[in-house]
């Protein structure tokens, strides 16, 4: 598989993952960063699969899952997911590419859904009896409403690139974090650093405002699961990216 900054061109990628070959459209019209392939997701896909974090039946969110690759590849090692992302990526993308590609997931696959979730939304209007939603602008609960489920590990790829973001991710992922107790889910955040001072700020701020530890999964690491996933790439096609662990830590 061909490094993303060389695919943006494309309108249908071929992605092996595994045992299974996903057919992943994308859109690179500029609407949103969200609806073409990033270095992040296939280099945090590469990981989950080859570094046995990941155990069948954990349950899985991802936050802003773009055009589904890291979705499908959690599904397909028997974790159940949940894809979210905005309105118009679901509809650009990723809801035609999940259900595209449920026939290529293995008969062990987990669970797989799409829901939106709008990162601008305080967690206090979340709700949690709707078929497709979490949090959007049009439709919040009368009253709070407990999260009924607990995640194991929750993922995101290329999807902190401002400072408005920032806060708004670190806050979302937080609420996941919590609603999960007693269990202590994984957070894994795939970054490309274009804006050190974006990057560092959330680095930071996860660590002082919403107390996560926060570790950077080594680099020899991340090319070992490359390696094995069949990326053959020369250092220079993913230099920048880099994989953090975020623990909770209240």
């Amino acid at each position: 598989m061909l490094p993303a900054t060389t695919t943006k061109h494309k309108k249908l990628l071929v992605c092996p993952f595994a045992d299974s070959v996903f057919h992943l459209h994308q859109s690179d019209d500029g609407v949103s960063n969200g609806t073409a392939l990033w270095l992040g997701a296939q280099c945090l896909s590469a990981y989950l699969a080859y570094s046995a974090v990941v155990k069948p039946g954990m349950r899985a969110i991802e936050l802003g899952s773009g055009i589904g690759l890291t979705s499908l590849a959690l599904a397909h090692l028997g974790c159940h997911t949940i894809a979210t992302d905005l309105p118009w990526v679901i509809a650009k993308c990723l809801a035609k590419n999940i259900e595209n590609n449920r026939a290529r997931l293995p008969s062990t696959a987990g669970e797989l859904s799409v829901r939106e979730l709008d990162w601008t939304i305080p967690p206090d209007q979340w709700v949690f009896d709707h078929d497709t939603i979490i949090a959007s602008p049009a439709c919040s609960p009368p009253e709070p409403q407990q999260y009924p489920h607990k995640f194991d590990i929750i993922v995101s790829a290329d999807t902190v690139y401002s400072r408005e973001l920032v806060t708004p991710f670190l806050r979302t992922l937080h609420a996941l974090c919590t609603s999960s107790a007693p269990r202590i889910p994984m957070a894994f955040i795939c970054i490309e650093r274009r804006d050190n001072a974006v990057i560092d700020q959330m680095l930071q701020d996860a660590q002082s405002i919403w107390c996560f530890a926060v570790t950077r999964v080594p680099p020899r690491k991340l090319s070992k699961a490359l390696e094995k996933s069949g990326c053959k790439w020369a250092k220079d096609d993913w230099d920048g990216v880099e994989l953090w662990k975020l623990t909770y830590r209240g």
